[in-house]
């Protein structure tokens, strides 16, 4: 058997500074070459260009162009990757004067999430978002889109399964993915009820991508759910149960990163997934402190909450990884400040998560009679319990319930 290896394709950055984004630039194209290299790519040049108005043609001048050009012809360039998201026009001007494939940021996302994707939702999902991406490039250049198919970055997932490209397919396959979500949603949806009507604390994780929300998920739950130092490691959203303090257990969930203009259409097609953030009782938004635009990723977690309808959800903020952090000072207070691989980490987290539960949770007081000791187990399962005090007929119990839960203290005796 002769064993082949794919080679990787070489790609050059391209980025346009404006007054507009001239803050978040510098990051920008960091995060753009990140990018490119999760999805695989070896990133042989960047080219930016200042330039207050954008091109309609070609979006760069006609000289940056040029040197562009010459750079993909000596360099045997693949693709040339847009950090600003390309009209059709553009997408088609730009791959017939370069002669090589050109995507923005918007489809290099895409095809990551096409990569990262591994339940039947979540391949759906993204699927969905690449076709409506896709939709309004089909205008007057059906060979922009063919070409395409050959594979590559920018053409993995509904890309490699040789959709038709016509309107009219996609249409239908839109469709048909749509009507399939929607079930998935409904089943989904079930299992969410079942847990609101459990009353049962829900703890969501939140974050900028690669801010470590998957170490910590593994950490409290003694799970093992995919972790890795690349962007988007985890799409599909995962939750688990555990115990919080003795036997008080809570669900922790787990679910896609954010980052700067994540694409209209993820979130959308995302929608299901993102629903199980914002059932939770507490968010942990989780902050890479080793990151020095940290800050500027708390602003982009915190418009998507709001997009989201979450901004009303206790939040609990979590700087992680602070033992690779360089003169870190926390932009959001109050917080925690740890890194959950190190040995105290899981254990500072847990005693603040407690702390913040028993803040938003009710005290509460009741003596329960020796004959029903075989109920002590349930309470410290449903509710935060501070103390335990043996009288002559009975247990004194001090602790604290969720308001939504407090129904459950009835048989209890509750005073």
């Amino acid at each position: 058997m002769i064993e082949t290896e794919m080679q990787a394709e070489k790609v050059v950055l391209v980025g346009v500074e404006s007054f507009v984004n001239n803050r978040t630039f510098e990051e920008s194209m960091r995060e753009l070459e990140s990018l490119a290299k999760t999805a695989g790519a070896v990133v042989a040049d960047v080219f930016t260009q200042k330039k207050e108005t954008l091109d309609g043609k070609y979006l760069i001048g006609l000289g940056k162009l040029e040197e562009i050009k010459a750079n993909v012809d000596a360099w045997e360039i693949d693709t040339v990757i847009f950090n600003e998201k390309l009209t059709p026009r553009q997408n088609v001007n730009l791959e017939t004067f370069l002669g090589v494939k050109v995507i923005d940021r918007m489809q290099l996302i895409l095809d990551i999430f096409a990569l990262r994707a591994r339940s039947h939702v979540g391949m759906l999902q993204v699927e969905l978002a690449q076709l409506k991406y896709l939709m309004p490039r089909l205008s007057g250049s059906k060979g922009l889109e063919l070409s395409r198919q050959a594979g590559g970055i920018g053409a993995r997932g509904a890309g490699e399964s040789q959709l038709e490209t016509d309107r009219r397919h996609i249409r239908h396959r839109i469709e048909i993915i749509e009507s399939a979500l929607k079930k998935a949603e409904k089943t989904q949806e079930n299992s969410r009820q079942k847990r609101l009507n459990s009353g049962i604390f829900k703890i969501g994780l939140i974050g900028y991508t690669n801010a470590g929300k998957s170490s910590i998920f593994n950490a409290l739950t003694q799970k093992m759910q995919y972790e890795q130092d690349e962007l988007f490691a985890t799409l599909d959203a995962t939750t688990k149960d555990f115990s919080l303090k003795d036997e008080f257990t809570v669900t922790l969930t787990d679910t896609v990163g954010f980052i700067q203009d994540l694409p209209t259409e993820l979130v959308q097609a995302f929608k299901s997934t993102l629903q199980e953030s914002k059932d939770v009782d507490l968010l942990l938004h989780v902050i890479d402190a080793s990151n020095p635009a940290h800050e500027l990723h708390e602003r982009v977690v915190e418009d998507i909450m709001k997009e989201l309808d979450m901004a009303d959800i206790p939040v609990l903020v979590v700087y992680n990884k602070l033992d690779a952090a360089v003169d870190f000072l926390p932009t959001i207070l109050p917080s925690v400040q740890l890194s959950i691989k190190s040995e105290t980490g899981a254990q500072t987290l847990r005693q603040t998560i407690i702390e913040k539960v028993s803040g938003l949770f009710t005290p509460f007081e009741l003596a329960l009679p020796y004959s029903k000791a075989y109920l002590l187990p349930e309470l410290k399962q449903i509710a935060l319990i501070t103390s335990i005090k043996e009288t002559e007929t009975t247990y004194e119990i001090h602790g604290s319930i969720a308001q939504k839960a407090q129904w459950r203290l009835e048989k209890y005796g509750l005073r």
